[in-house]
């Protein structure tokens, strides 16, 4: 079962592609959109079908591909009318300087342009051009307007050009494109907050070679941060090593490797912000003394033994110098789940812990899933069954939302 969540399912989606060789790209960015449950209508420029042909898109997006510009729908409705008063979201992608200048100065000389001037909803241009042109002073200056007027747009990436160039002027990646549109749709109600969040494993060496870690991905911490900044928060990411890639580029993201290299971090950074979510999953131990060299075999001995002791404990210590931010911690255990969780909500000082039972197959340590009770200092539980972790994320924030709230109501009490 796909448990992915999307704020773009049932939605009206009118991908505009115009001619860039980028547009080739574009039956992804399709794909991946019906994938999500959106309804994808298709507009394609003259110049857009020298790259692609329309029966591509067509056979990706179960929909009549629009191309020209007195195309009729349903009878004698006039084609760009219908599509605009049926769509959500308008994302012209790939967005070449051409698109821009037209847009950006009122010309409408065919259907894609025509339906851009007639849409009420929001539209997201995606630049893709070479790095020349995309620096010239008259394609800043359409972006300004088209900004100006109220428009989305995206910077392009950088790297190697099909001209043969290398530079900024790539086509962002699919899952920027896709979270750039879920931002769009997305309530900005964390805007005047800044978070912290922690996510991944810590990593402690026993020598150069080897290494004391734990089996987190990093999934649930990049969930929280990514659908925080999202909601509008300004966002810092102190995070361990893992695979992932980072969640969005709009944040301050700090890479650690030791337990000791994430409490410093934290401590340099938890003062300007007034919510602090820690889903790392740091390492309570390290090895009293690291080997410099690598220890090698002795003789027939099958065993070895390690002198550990104990990493800072950094939940405690921000419990102890939170003042008035909200501190929201997680248990992942294997037993006596909630008793050990309020155990550590009381003495740690938490206005929140997210509590999972990591023993549980499907769900926790490198899962897209989670299953999750979310427990308050009033010993208040709300179960969350298995859901992506994007949403676990965001029912998490709703919670912190509540706290927000509660806090308000009761300063404008006291005043």
């Amino acid at each position: 079962m796909d448990k992915k969540f999307t704020m773009l399912k049932n939605k009206a989606i009118i991908i505009g592609i115009t001619g860039g060789i980028a547009a080739f790209k574009t039956a992804e960015l399709v794909r991946a959109l019906t994938k999500r449950g959106a309804s994808v209508h298709v507009v394609m420029t003259k110049n857009a079908m020298e790259f692609v042909t329309p029966l591509t898109f067509q056979t990706i997006s179960g929909n009549p591909v629009a191309h020209e510009m007195f195309q009729l729908f349903s009878g004698s409705k006039i084609g760009h009318i219908v599509l605009s008063d049926i769509a959500d979201q308008m994302v012209i992608v790939p967005a070449t300087a051409n698109i821009i200048g037209k847009i950006a100065n009122g010309i409408a000389d065919d259907f894609l342009t025509t339906m851009a001037m007639a849409t009420t909803v929001p539209v997201l241009f995606v630049p893709s051009m070479n790095t020349k042109m995309w620096e010239s002073k008259m394609v800043q200056a359409n972006l300004q307007k088209l900004k100006d007027a109220g428009y989305e747009s995206m910077e392009p990436g950088s790297g190697d050009l099909a001209c043969g160039t290398s530079g900024r002027g790539r086509l962002p990646t699919i899952e920027e494109i896709l979270e750039k549109m879920e931002d769009i749709f997305t309530d900005k109600d964390l805007v005047n907050e800044r978070i912290l969040v922690t996510a991944g494993p810590t990593m402690e060496f026993i020598d150069p070679v080897r290494c004391i870690t734990n089996r987190s991905s990093g999934k649930m911490g990049y969930a929280v941060a990514k659908i925080a900044r999202r909601r509008g928060a300004e966002v810092i990411l102190i995070t361990g090593k893992t695979y992932l890639p980072p969640p969005r580029t709009d944040m301050e993201i700090i890479e650690v490797t030791t337990a000791w290299e994430m409490r410093d971090a934290v401590m340099e950074h938890y003062k300007p912000c007034t919510i602090i979510i820690k889903a790392a999953a740091v390492a309570d131990f390290r090895c009293k003394n690291e080997n410099c060299q690598k220890i090698k075999k002795k003789g027939d001995s099958s065993s070895i033994s390690l002198e550990l002791e104990k990493n800072p404990d950094i939940l405690a210590e921000l419990g102890k110098v939170k003042e008035n931010r909200i501190l929201i911690g997680f248990a992942a255990e294997t037993e006596n789940v909630f008793d050990h969780a309020i155990e550590k909500l009381k003495k740690k000082h938490l206005d929140l812990i997210i509590a999972n039972n990591v023993a549980q197959s499907g769900i926790g340590f490198g899962s897209d899933n989670n299953e999750v009770t979310i427990i308050d200092k009033s010993g208040s539980m709300k179960h969350v069954p298995i859901l992506s972790k994007d949403e676990i994320a965001n029912i998490i924030l709703d919670s912190v939302k509540k706290v927000l709230k509660k806090r308000k109501v009761v300063e404008d009490d006291w005043y």
